[in-house]
């Protein structure tokens, strides 16, 4: 039986984020999800640090990343993911309410692999949400783990 990767969620909102994994849920996807609450914890999360030290091995199928963070912003996750050549190859959903071009423009211009504006309208918020999870967790063939491809060197920074 093929062990189900992770889904990472990186968002400040607690009504947000309920409504994430309530979608999730609603699809029936069996995916962890990790609930992270900024940039920092985010950055933590996938370095295996901090309190996250001792966390499962395995990168996240897909990170879902809000832009508008505590600590350190979402631009500067992407950046820092997208840099790392080990973690690089995690896909990046940036979920966000931002409608700005600066914005859209920096998150490709760093390597994003979507970028997703949080309708307003409720219904449309959970059937995106539903689409998100099932595209990136069933349909996409996801990278492979790069705890397989790399020693793992992430616990030393």
């Amino acid at each position: 039986m093929v062990e189900l990767r992770r889904i990472l969620l990186v968002e400040d909102s607690p009504n947000d984020v309920e409504l994430i994994l309530t979608s999730l849920s609603e699809n029936h996807l069996s995916n962890e999800v990790v609930v992270v609450w900024d940039g920092e914890e985010a950055l933590d999360y996938l370095y295996r640090r901090g309190v996250f030290r001792l966390r499962q091995e395995g990168d996240p199928i897909v990170v879902l990343l809000d832009l508008k963070l505590p600590k350190v912003d979402g631009l500067e996750v992407l950046a820092q993911l997208k840099a790392d050549p080990v973690l690089r190859i995690i896909p990046v959903v940036v979920l966000t309410s931002s409608r700005e071009e600066p914005d859209l423009s920096r998150c490709y211009e760093l390597g994003t692999n979507a970028y997703v504006v949080k309708p307003i309208d409720f219904q449309e918020f959970v059937d995106v949400v539903k689409h998100l999870g099932l595209f990136w967790a069933v349909v996409n063939q996801p990278p492979p783990d790069s705890s397989t491809l790399s020693s793992d060197r992430r616990g030393e920074e």
